[in-house]
């Protein structure tokens, strides 16, 4: 048996062995009991530990088996001999030593996630089927880069890419999927296929002016994304190809400032500045169009942005969404930027769209049902009351969440990350195309596409940004989809779970009465706005104190004491994570919060900034109701004794 057919085989079993012989429930049958989900995290005392060791010795054996059968009638390479030496011996001791001193230095300076005592960043107790396939994975040291240092973990990574497209909604058949090293990648790698392509058809007029006739460069920069894939197709073959792909902006045929402009939210990730810079676009082509009072893309901006780079006859290179902010976890109104696109696409006005869902991403899998159908709002949400027991006075979906996660497939491209909702370890992130057909626009070997669509060996390197990358990521990913699928049965009931801790939490501090410290002061909950997915924002402010500055160090103050800055983080009674809005990110939005904390204008103007605490709520182990309630006023026990200590 080859290495490669070895390596997969030992990850199967795994899967299987985790799996066991349940076999998730489709819609309509009755719901599978919680201990399932409960099997395949470690727990916040180590709950399943024994059962976590034992499938990694059997991992580990497999892999040491698999080195024994390859080629057993070739001698050892290490003698028993020198293992039994005194310097062997030796060695093992300082390793010892040293992997002590490691584990030491992890436990004091780790944050302990795996508690719901954490409640900061995107960050939670892991998948143990992702743990162990990559640990698993580790040690065949496979590369991704190209096929051959991956045999089997490059298999596992396009199929996981085809399972996060049906994922999304797109056309397995016609789109593409790749593992990165995270969501800065993935938005890195869309925005260079959509320079690239945005370029092509002025690559093909410099070429191949008979296939553009009649289009000037104006209507060339236009171009639907649909056309340009066409045009794509057409000259693929011809042995003129490379030489246009060389008049594109990748061969500096073409002033990637020429492009147009990028749009993106204020609530983007600062991967999208960073990733105009790279690639020449220039951060004075970035627009950050405004966000509403719930912190989504304000589309009316949109339009009014769009429509005043039309009247100046400017291109637009790309609309960014998304799905899922990092510091609010709001939704974009997907659908609505749809039809703007569709809008504009009438008058002759073609530009790209991304959806950069590296949070949220994995959240629509709680709106498939078991057959693989996108379900209807009312089944959506019959299903968050019944399977998720999401109270029906949280109204979840809102339908404008809704509609945004339906249309997600009329995006060309997302970025969803498996290391954040996915629950694998790091480093996870993935991107998605709609239409593999794109592909040809990134190299200069017309050949590798001809393999990819014969469905070949690829070497995946030659179509993404990154060189050397784990194969271990991608066996993490596969094997988790394997145990818990991508729909309502699967991912749906883990993230139900998160979705309605957050709407408990939120309803808990807006409806929290307010209490009273140590030192006498009263104080109160202000929760941002209601959560589209499951991150929670708020504040803590003293009643009938009117200043925003002094909210502000309060709240400064108990993240210093809830975070790293300062202490043992595991005597730690409380963890959590901050953000700050100003008009530099935010414009005015902020106010609205500033006036729902009982605060004046005038001290939004005097201090314009505000600091928010940060919950991203992804722990699976607060959505018993009893225990959240408990838990609660266990937080409100801690806030305070933090806040007598700051002296807030």
């Amino acid at each position: 048996m080859n290495c490669a057919k070895r390596a997969f085989i030992c990850i199967m079993i795994m899967a299987v062995i985790f799996a066991g012989s349940s076999v998730p429930a489709h819609a309509g049958q009755s719901a599978e009991p919680a201990p399932r989900l409960d099997a395949f995290f470690l727990g916040t005392k180590g709950e399943t530990g024994d059962f976590f060791l034992d499938m990694l010795n059997t991992m580990m054996k497999e892999h040491i088996t698999w080195r024994q059968s390859f080629h057993p009638e070739d001698p050892q390479a290490i003698s028993d001999k020198n293992l039994a030496a005194p310097e062997a011996t030796d060695a093992r001791k300082k390793l010892k030593e040293v992997l002590s001193t490691l584990s030491t230095r992890l436990q004091k300076g780790s944050n302990p996630w795996f508690s719901p005592r954490y409640l900061g960043h995107m960050s939670a107790d892991l998948l143990v089927p992702g743990v162990i396939g990559y640990m698993a994975a580790m040690l065949y040291n496979s590369n991704n880069v190209v096929y051959e240092g991956g045999p089997a973990t490059t298999e596992m990574e396009l199929e996981v890419g085809l399972q996060l497209a049906r994922l999304l909604g797109y056309n397995p058949e016609k789109a593409w999927g790749n593992i990165t090293s995270g969501g800065t990648n993935a938005n890195f790698q869309a925005l260079w296929y959509a320079r690239n392509l945005k370029s092509f058809p002025l690559a093909v007029k410099a070429v191949m002016p008979e296939l553009v006739k009649g289009l000037n460069e104006q209507r060339l920069l236009n171009m639907p994304v649909s056309q340009s894939l066409d045009l794509l197709d057409k000259v693929k073959n011809s042995p003129r190809y490379e030489t246009i792909l060389k008049h594109t902006v990748k061969g500096k045929g073409v002033d990637p400032k020429k492009l147009g402009k990028l749009l993106v939210p204020q609530s983007r990730h600062y991967s999208w500045d960073k990733a105009a810079d790279v690639f020449g676009i220039g951060s004075e082509n970035i627009i950050a169009v405004p966000v509403d009072k719930n912190y989504r893309m304000d589309i009316e901006a949109l339009d009014r942005t769009i429509a005043g780079l039309v009247k100046k006859k400017i291109p637009i290179l790309a609309v960014v969404s998304v799905l899922g902010s990092t510091e609010e976890g709001a939704v974009d109104e997907t659908h609505r930027i749809v039809a703007l696109r569709e809008k504009y696409a009438r008058r002759g006005i073609g530009f790209y769209y991304h959806i950069d869902a590296a949070y949220g991403g994995y959240v629509r899998s709680m709106f498939i049902d078991g057959s693989g159908a996108f379900m209807s709002l009312a089944q959506v949400r019959k299903t968050a009351r019944e399977r998720y027991h999401i109270s029906e006075a949280a109204t979840w979906p809102q339908a404008s969440v809704y509609d945004a996660y339906k249309a997600v497939p009329e995006a060309d491209s997302v970025t969803i990350d498996c290391h954040k909702l996915g629950y694998i370890p790091y480093p996870a992130g993935a991107v998605v195309f709609k239409d593999k057909r794109i592909l040809a626009v990134q190299t200069f070997h017309a050949a590798y596409v001809q393999d990819l669509r014969a469905q070949a060996p690829v070497s995946i390197g030659h179509y993404v940004l990154e060189g050397s990358k784990p194969g271990a990521a991608a066996a993490a990913a596969w094997t988790a989809h394997q145990v818990l699928p991508l729909n309502m049965d699967g991912y749906g009931r883990l993230l139900g779970r998160t979705i309605k801790t957050a709407n408990m939490l939120y309803e808990a501090m807006a409806k929290a009465e307010p209490f009273q410290a140590q030192n006498g002061r009263t104080y109160k909950f202000v929760p941002l706005v209601k959560p589209d997915l499951n991150m929670v924002d708020y504040v803590l402010k003293e009643v009938g104190n009117p200043g925003l500055e002094a909210m502000n160090k309060l709240n400064q103050a108990i993240y210093d004491e809830c975070s790293y800055v300062s202490g043992d983080l595991m005597k730690k009674d409380f963890i959590t994570s901050k953000t700050v809005f100003s008009p530099a990110e935010y414009g005015n939005t902020p106010l609205d919060f500033v006036r729902k904390c009982g605060l004046g204008d005038a001290e939004w103007e005097k201090t314009p900034s505000v600091l928010v605490l940060r919950s991203t709520i992804m722990t699976p182990y607060l959505a018993d109701e009893a225990e959240f309630a408990s838990y609660f006023d266990r937080l409100v026990e801690i806030m305070k004794k933090v806040i007598t200590k700051v002296g807030g």
